[in-house]
């Protein structure tokens, strides 16, 4: 009876690692990565290149889940209120961050303490755009144009308090205050249709979005935001270089996590977060999208976008942008 007694309580013994190894993170389910924007856009589009690494360095599937509506507040919310297992992370940008928070203090989650920075993945400017057939040429005759003509045109963005509504709305003020309706859609990749067809002036949109649309003739780029020209657009001019100050920014994109998750999960995540982006083909990738990668520590990130918060204010106060 001893012996019996002993090699059963030496099996459960022997068992409960086991049990613990088969439910280590990341094994028990795919991980579910919420991007708060349409298909088709910027954080889409690095979170896609993203996704696909991460799920080859975790050995597990990492399943991409668009959740676009309110200027990405929607889906950044669903990972605020997430388990903090390891299984739902978020790919953000600096509106669900930096800009939204500032922008309405009702906002359903606390941009600090309802996330756990995880990773700066990257950065991308923005490029002003017009339609094909519009008939400005240059950064110059558009805002010529538009300051004969107050009022009569439109911009389009991917909704009140995004990053391109207030990149465009600092264009206008930068530019010498002009007087451009705005009109918000659910997604930049919708702008375009409206912007080819003539109902939208302009678009600041992020490169890493509007390089297709660019590439294939349906948008012209005009200039862009940052200290120097892009590597994928070397023939367009920034907007220091036009004489208009005060657009030398570019928007980040980086992962969070929900508020709790263990910090073990997050130090794994960070690492392999840090060798993609400094992979030479997630490189290149970026290059060729027309973003630059990132990388840094989680406390590094987290100074990032509530620093990045403050530069915000004065444009949302300015334009007297309210939230939806």
């Amino acid at each position: 009876m001893k012996r019996r007694t002993f090699s059963a309580a030496t099996a459960c013994a022997l068992a409960i690692p086991a049990t613990r190894a088969q439910s280590a993170w990341p094994t028990a389910k795919p991980i579910r990565l919420v991007i708060p924007f349409p298909a088709g856009g910027a954080t889409d589009i690095i979170g896609r290149t993203i996704g696909q690494k991460l799920s080859a360095a975790l050995g597990q599937q990492v399943v991409i889940d668009n959740k676009p509506g309110a200027g990405g507040t929607i889906g950044a919310d669903l990972v605020a209120k997430a388990p903090a297992d390891g299984y739902t992370l978020l790919m953000a940008t600096s509106s669900t961050h930096s800009i939204g928070p500032v922008l309405n203090p009702r906002m359903p989650y606390d941009a600090v303490k309802d996330f756990t920075a995880v990773a700066h993945v990257a950065n991308a400017p923005s490029v002003l755009v017009v339609g094909r057939s519009f008939p400005a040429q240059t950064a110059k005759e558009l805002v010529d144009l538009l300051k004969r003509n107050p009022g009569r045109y439109n911009f389009g963005s991917s909704g009140i308090g995004t990053y391109p509504h207030l990149t465009a709305e600092m264009f206008k003020w930068r530019a010498g205050g002009l007087f451009v309706v705005h009109i918000p859609y659910r997604g930049t990749g919708l702008v375009i249709t409206d912007l080819v067809a003539g109902q939208i002036a302009f678009l600041m949109d992020s490169i890493v979005s509007a390089q297709p649309h660019i590439g294939d003739g349906k948008v012209r780029p005009l200039a862009v935001s940052g200290l120097k020209r892009s590597a994928t657009l070397p023939q367009v001019p920034t907007f220091e270089e036009l004489g208009i100050r005060g657009m030398d920014f570019s928007n980040w994109f980086g992962m969070f996590a929900p508020p709790g998750t263990p910090a073990d999960i997050v130090q794994r995540l960070n690492r392999e977060l840090n060798a993609i982006v400094r992979s030479a083909e997630v490189v290149e990738r970026l290059g060729r999208a027309g973003a630059e990668p990132a990388g840094g520590t989680p406390e590094q990130f987290l100074k990032t976008y509530r620093d990045e918060a403050e530069n915000w204010k004065a444009v949302i106060a300015r334009a007297g942008i309210k939230p939806e």
